[in-house]
């Protein structure tokens, strides 16, 4: 199906660009992933759903999509900055466990909460600390090339002779260094640098520092920025097609990115650089550092103080795929209520079409596919395609009324592309009474603890009213020698 029609949104051009691979067919995606220290948050949904859909896009066009998203799991300091205490050390120390412990607790969060959300797993999914090899051997190759200094056991990229050199810092971002110097606190430690803009690529441990490794400067670990030159360059080259992430990773991260490779290889890395907007709450950027993030969790199960109920993981996902992912998306009730009732409605449409009559003609005529088709070749604008998907409701609703006709076949291929349209590449899913398992497991079991409460007083009334309630709704109980179990008749 691949047709050359596709435009991205590129950040490095600042400019919509027909997509055109490396390698015809093939697709290398690189995607920044999240640093494992805390519990996945509503700001962690928006670019794992929005580089799911494209990854879902590209793939049913037809290219063969290699996609890789790291895990972060050393050397992401505090405040994003070169100074200060590694996030998951930290919390490591504040909940007395190993760092590791932390790291693949919260990796497993996360990606529970990604499978819930439907986002499809990457083709590789590599770790920062599973390649410090790599992450040495670029330093290396940095100071070879002389854009790199060692001080006191820590190597520093050196910004203002690359930028002499080359020309090219701030690329990405639009920055010149004199506004870096100006936004630049600063800090215990800096005077190693020899100038404020520079960036660590090797940091040397201190004696309390418990995740580090052997390299020729000192003992020490990586900084943030080089992981991701690392990896993308191990699994998918020195050149590849995509690299994406938050529009908050914009800099320094992914400008630091960029020089890291110019000066390791002479190539930069990514051809496109797409950035998903950020989510705000009360017109704040939400995440972990403000104290303001919604954790999944607590979206999926409406614990939260900002929340007037609980939040299927399906109303989530089309909350953020209503609004353009280079857009910023504002977080309200009202907006996640009207995402539940608008899902609600498409999927009745859906089931709808099992009721339609068919009739020997169509009165009717529907273009679906070609529409998101057309929509989605225009920087993967979901929120036109749901429009679209609305506007076949109403037409649905008028095969429904009787108000129009339509032909078997031309049933049968609007079935199909529906099925395709929200399942395939939205990646949406009608929740069933089997995603709510869990749920009614728990509330069972809650019933169930306060009829053992009442047997154990002997308040047999109260008991047998619990029972009673259940058996209404066709769940039966069973009291045995470890206790009550249940099943549903």
């Amino acid at each position: 199906m691949i047709e050359n029609k596709l435009e991205i949104y590129n950040t490095l051009s600042r400019k919509k660009e027909l997509f055109k691979p490396l390698i015809n067919g093939f697709v290398g995606m690189y995607v920044c992933g999240p640093t494992v220290y805390g519990d996945a948050h509503l700001g962690h949904a928006r670019p794992a759903i929005t580089f799911d859909v494209i990854y879902r896009y590209l793939s049913f066009i037809g290219y063969k999509v290699r996609y890789v998203r790291n895990i972060t799991d050393v050397g992401h300091l505090e405040n994003d900055a070169d100074e200060g205490e590694d996030k998951i050390i930290k919390k490591a120390r504040l909940e007395q466990l190993e760092p590791m412990e932390i790291a693949q607790y919260y990796t497993k969060c996360y990606l529970d909460a990604m499978d819930a959300l439907n986002v499809l797993r990457p083709n590789i999914q590599p770790v920062a600390s599973g390649h410090i090899i790599e992450q040495i051997e670029i330093v290396q190759q940095i100071i070879d090339a002389g854009y790199a200094y060692v001080n006191n056991g820590s190597v520093y990229f050196d910004v203002h002779k690359y930028q002499k050199d080359t020309g090219k810092y701030g690329i990405l971002s639009n920055r010149v260094i004199e506004d870096m110097k100006q936004g630049t606190r600063e800090l215990d430690g800096q005077s190693e640098k020899r100038n404020p803009a520079d960036f660590a690529l090797w940091k040397k441990a201190a004696p309390e520092h418990i995740m580090h490794w052997s390299s020729p400067w000192s003992i020490g670990f990586p900084g943030w920025h080089l992981e991701c030159t690392a990896m993308s360059r191990k699994y998918l080259g020195e050149e590849f097609d995509i690299h994406g992430g938050g529009i908050d990773l914009l800099f320094p991260h992914h400008e630091s990115e960029i020089a890291q490779s110019v000066c390791s290889c002479g190539k930069e890395p990514a051809k496109y650089w797409i950035h998903n907007n950020m989510i705000t709450i009360n017109g704040q950027k939400m995440g972990k550092s403000l104290g303001n993030f919604i954790t999944l969790e607590e979206i999926f199960t409406g614990k939260n103080a900002n929340l007037n109920q609980a939040y299927s993981p399906m109303t989530i996902r089309f909350f953020i795929l209503q609004a353009h992912y280079r857009s910023t998306l504002n977080f309200s009730n009202e907006a996640l209520q009207a995402s539940e009732k608008g899902l609600k409605k498409l999927f009745e449409a859906c089931r709808n079409l099992d009721n339609i009559k068919t009739g020997k003609t169509s009165t009717i005529s529907f273009n679906i596919m070609n529409e998101t088709l057309e929509a989605m070749n225009d920087d993967f604008n979901t929120p036109v395609v749901i429009a679209h998907l609305f506007e076949t409701v109403h037409l649905i609703n008028l095969l429904l009324e009787g108000k129009e006709t339509i032909t078997l076949n031309d049933l049968e291929n609007l079935k199909h592309d529906m099925l395709i349209i929200i399942k395939q590449i939205l990646g949406l899913s009608e929740e069933t009474n089997e995603d709510k398992k869990e749920i009614i497991d728990g509330l069972v079991t809650m019933i169930l603890d306060l009829r053992a409460e009442a047997r154990a007083e002997k308040n047999w009334v109260k008991s047998d009213f619990f029972r009673d309630k259940l058996l209404e709704l066709g769940i039966t109980i069973k009291d045995g020698k470890e206790g009550a179990t249940w099943l549903i008749e």
